[in-house]
């Protein structure tokens, strides 16, 4: 079946609006959105609004109120969920509204859907249609995060950076701040409000003792600070440390880090994870393995320049966004965004899909997907 023409696409289009408003609250869960409309028009919609509060399809159906819902559309931005979770599966809760007919935007990736919402729906009598096109599109960078996990079990990483005009994010002598405007800031703490962890190399710990929270007037939680320290040289008098028992820290080191390092550092309240691995990359999958497995599904990487060139020659940086500033340091010692091996030739050189460019204060905000999921 194919969308009927303005009526669905407009009621289709709120859903994946709705879905939006549940930004930095609802992870590991997808964000989703429902709009419930008959010929009279919209009578319910709803949005999955936290962890473990009731999905979207349940919230407009609980909107609609008593309402005879039998010639009724749902139209919802993500595949209806049938399994029990924290919450009752979705796909129960339409079939006992006695709803006639759902269309989705998206398909849901994951092991315990992929598909089987809409059968049930469809062996219920029910008339399913999955959309396609632009709507669909939008639906599924919607949950690029939720996507990514579900098809690979790992964060999907987005990598930040500020650089000058000569594409530098440090002088020789190592200072940054700050290249990147006020207004640039603001955003980058936003990020780190929306996504589940922040990670940094021990470099820029050592040399700048950030705290890595994201610092807006009620935020409603803050994300998983992760250093990959690979000694275990995180001073137990840095701020990520001494703040380490209200805001979740996790060190990822290799093997070789001494265990008396790693101990102080449980006892005070930080997380250890050791990441095997032959290489900065290999330790860099390792790591967002067992990231993901402990419920982290999005990650902004904040550098520096040797960790992110190890995720990017480990292929595990999915967008990237660059404040680029009007400034220019120059020096053959400056420091570049990115480290790691890189590729011999132009040919082999990892390419964006998109480009988009924002203006934010006195600095260029330019941002490409390099996966979609």
């Amino acid at each position: 079946m194919t969308l009927q023409p303005d009526i669905d696409r407009r009621h289709l289009a709120r859903a994946i609006e709705l879905a939006e408003q549940g930004r930095g609250r609802v992870s590991p869960n997808p964000l989703v959105g429902a709009v419930i409309a008959d010929h009279d028009g919209v009578i319910g919609e709803g949005f999955h609004s936290a962890l473990g509060a009731p999905h979207a399809e349940v919230e407009a159906i609980h909107a609609a109120g008593p309402r005879d819902l039998s010639g009724a559309t749902l139209y919802v931005s993500l595949e209806p969920c049938c399994h029990h979770g924290r919450t009752a599966p979705c796909t129960a809760a339409i079939t006992e509204a006695g709803i006639a007919r759902v269309v989705v935007a998206s398909d849901d990736p994951s092991e315990h859907a992929s598909g089987r919402g809409l059968g049930i729906l469809r062996d219920e009598g029910i008339e399913v249609v999955l959309a396609n096109g632009e709507l669909a599109d939008r639906a599924r960078l919607l949950n690029q995060p939720f996507r990514k996990r579900a098809r690979t079990g790992r964060p999907w990483v987005l990598f930040k950076s500020a650089m000058t005009l000569d594409g530098k994010v440090a002088t020789r002598s190592g200072d940054s701040k700050w290249i990147s405007s006020d207004e640039s800031r603001q955003r980058a703490h936003h990020w780190r409000a929306e996504l589940d962890a922040v990670a940094v190399g021990i470099g820029t710990v050592l040399a700048d003792d950030p705290l890595l929270t994201a610092r807006l007037e009620g935020v409603e939680r803050q994300p998983r600070r992760v250093v990959f320290d690979s000694l275990a040289r995180l001073p137990l008098a840095s701020r990520l440390v001494r703040d380490a028992r209200h805001f979740p820290l996790t060190i990822v080191v290799s093997r070789a880090a001494p265990r008396a390092a790693t101990d102080a550092l449980e006892t005070h309240g930080a997380e250890v994870i050791v990441a095997p691995g032959e290489n900065e990359p290999a330790r860099v999958g390792s790591a967002l393995d067992q990231l993901g497995a402990a419920g982290v599904g999005s990650i902004l990487l904040e550098g520096g320049p040797r960790l992110a060139g190890a995720f990017l020659d480990a292929g595990e940086v999915d967008e990237v966004r660059l404040f680029l500033a009007p400034m220019i340091l120059g020096g053959r010692a400056a420091r570049d965004p990115l480290e790691g091996e890189g590729v011999e030739l132009i040919a082999d050189a990892v390419r964006g899909l998109t480009l988009d460019c924002e203006r934010l204060g006195e600095d260029l905000l330019v941002s490409a997907r390099i996966k979609e999921w």
